[in-house]
């Protein structure tokens, strides 16, 4: 407790008592932790229902490979020329549900071959494209 005592009574105290002021914080800390509402740290989502795995439809596979030449392979058949490719990404494409698009590009193969199948892909509509045999980029 801040007390002053002793000295003359024409002198003034120049000393502040805190210790009110403490007492005020206090309470007002305690006021504030009492009306504040415990704040959760979860976040509120909406998920999608899980299908029962015996009403799971596996979808059609489709297994593109660009060579190192730049030719394209569908499932393992040669495609002679571009305009084929579309008209095979467009058949495809008008399915309902999509295939999914399983895209091997040779490790050799220069960008620009499987940037263009990629491009034909995504401009027909195909959504479910993924790349297959990342495993021999890693070296």
């Amino acid at each position: 407790m801040a007390m002053q005592v002793g000295g003359t009574e024409d002198q003034s105290m120049v000393d502040i008592n805190t210790t009110p002021l403490i007492d005020v914080m206090l309470v007002l800390l305690i006021m504030f932790i009492i009306t504040i509402p415990v704040m959760t740290h979860a976040v509120k989502l909406d998920m999608p229902r899980g299908v029962p795995p015996d009403q799971l439809v596996q979808p059609e596979v489709i297994d593109i490979e660009v060579d190192f030449d730049g030719t394209v392979l569908w499932n393992s058949t040669p495609v002679p020329d571009e305009p084929t490719l579309l008209s095979y990404l467009q058949t495809e494409a008008a399915k309902d549900p999509q295939p999914e698009i399983h895209l091997r590009p040779n490790k050799r193969v220069k960008y620009d071959f499987v940037a263009r199948v990629l491009a034909d892909a995504q401009r027909l509509g195909i959504r479910k494209i993924g790349f297959v045999g990342n495993e021999e980029f890693m070296e």
